[in-house]
């Protein structure tokens, strides 16, 4: 006996991501390619995970095992977290339509369940809808999503009869000429009673114009059963809209974007052009943060009160604490960054590069795997790597650390109120003392004590009546 009582029923998802994607002329997967850097898959594996399913099951093809790597393996860059529930992986080898597909995950799925399809290349599916969609499911119900465009081409087209019930879903291959008028089509979503839904698949044939098994077909199975059909119609094409080509891809990020830069305004942050700040991550901000043109944020970062962040900029997972400053064209990455900094223009702060307050950090300087303390400058042209440095240090211009000798990598520390003169190679490992000065142009090997001048250098010489070589002719 199957419960019609909505809330003892469990919910199994069932995500169609086996298909080559033709019209994206591309080596690898369509739902592997990017919206907003992460894969249209993740997007719909990340709403799928807000419902909190009993199970998950993605059913893969084309090229599967990339599909796979790119989700669940340690090194990808969007692993699904060991917290979250588990993906069941279910390999569709023939891609003989989307009925195939769905049949190759029944045999895993108890007739007491709720089966909620979704579509890999629907990116942008909402969260909230597809609550409301469920919570009308039961065991003697089939549940759809549709939307109406004012281009349907290509589209399965909703057929409905004098009552306005749903009768049949049609392909646009298989549609006739007034089926084809029809502007509300079918977007690939459904609750669908376990039950019921094994014994229509049973039943699909692959009778049309592009030879496959229609999962659609199931509507006018259910109609034959007496079985009630409910849809919800979206009025927000964007959340429903696939992925078919890259127009369309092109299409969903400009949409994905402008949500997201609504988002940061209306949360007080300045967008100097909101056409020209892309968001590939996640974005918190404090009061009164001011974003020029052509950024991109990317990640997971945190934005203090009154940062100012310049044009021409990339961020990426960072720490940016109140009332820093980070001016045009700089890259920074993996970093934390403390309060009244000032960064820029033209620099580069590599992954596990953690600043103190009031830093500054100058045009062309790269850091990368070091810390700087309060109050200390790196303002011109540098290069400070694997490398601890202290408070109120100045750092000159075209100064470096050798932190790598060809097989390994070495640190440098540089104590508090050291001066560091230009042009300086601190070949590490090495320590320069605290209140140390070091000599412009000097190349340090042996560690420099504190509170003294320490420095290398050839002694100048002039030749006179000296020649430049002539060009031979």
């Amino acid at each position: 006996m199957i419960s019609t009582d909505f809330q003892f029923m469990k919910l199994s998802i069932i995500i169609l991501a086996a298909g080559l994607g033709k019209r994206m002329h591309s080596e690898q997967p369509k739902v592997l390619h990017l919206l907003a850097d992460k894969p249209l898959i993740r997007h719909v594996v990340d709403t799928a995970l807000i419902l909190k399913p009993d199970s998950l099951y993605v059913v893969y093809g084309y090229k599967g095992e990339l599909v796979r790597q790119a989700i669940t393996e340690p090194n990808s860059q969007f692993p699904i977290p060991n917290s979250q529930t588990n993906i069941n992986w279910i390999e569709q080898a023939q891609q003989l339509g989307t009925g195939h597909a769905v049949a190759q995950v029944m045999p895993n799925i108890a007739d007491d369940n709720i089966i909620l399809v979704l579509c890999g290349d629907v990116p942008l599916i909402n969260s909230t809808i597809l609550q409301t969609l469920y919570s009308q499911a039961d065991a003697n119900h089939l549940g759809m999503l549709t939307v109406e465009l004012d281009n349907p081409h290509g589209y399965g087209r909703v057929v409905r009869n004098v009552a306005g019930e749903v009768e049949c879903i049609v392909e646009e291959k298989d549609a006739n000429v007034n089926q084809k008028q029809i502007k509300e089509v079918n977007v690939g979503v459904y609750t669908i009673p376990a039950v019921h839904l094994r014994r229509w698949l049973a039943l699909l044939n692959n009778d049309n114009a592009q030879g496959e098994y229609y999962l659609t077909d199931i509507i006018a199975l259910a109609v034959q059963d007496n079985l009630s059909i409910y849809s919800i119609l979206t009025h927000n094409i964007y959340e429903v809209m696939g992925v078919n080509d890259r127009t369309q891809l092109a299409s969903l990020e400009r949409y994905y974007q402008t949500q997201q830069v609504n988002r940061l305004m209306l949360a007080g942050v300045t967008v100097m052009d909101p056409t020209r700040l892309d968001i590939r991550g996640t974005v918190q901000t404090g009061r009164d943060v001011s974003i020029d043109v052509n950024v991109i944020l990317e990640g997971e970062i945190t934005l203090g009160d009154r940062v100012k962040i310049g044009p021409h900029t990339v961020i990426r997972h960072a720490k940016i604490a109140n009332d820093v400053e980070i001016l045009s064209h700089c890259v920074i990455e993996n970093v934390v960054i403390g309060a009244g900094c000032r960064i820029g223009p033209f620099a580069r702060l590599r992954p596990d590069t953690v600043l103190a307050e009031q830093v500054h950090v100058g045009n062309f300087v790269e850091l990368k795997k070091s810390t700087v303390a309060n109050g200390s400058k790196i303002n011109h042209l540098s290069y400070v790597g694997d490398s601890k440095v202290g408070s109120g240090v100045n750092i000159g211009a075209g100064t470096i650390t050798c932190n790598y000798d060809g097989a390994n990598k070495h640190k440098t520390i540089i104590e508090d109120r050291a001066f560091i003169g230009s042009n300086t190679q601190l070949v590490a490992p090495v320590k320069v003392g605290a209140g140390a000065t070091i000599g412009a142009g000097s190349t340090i090997t042996i560690n420099a004590p504190p509170d003294a001048l320490t420095y290398t250098r050839s002694p100048q010489k002039t030749i006179a009546d000296w020649q430049r070589p002539c060009k031979k002719k």
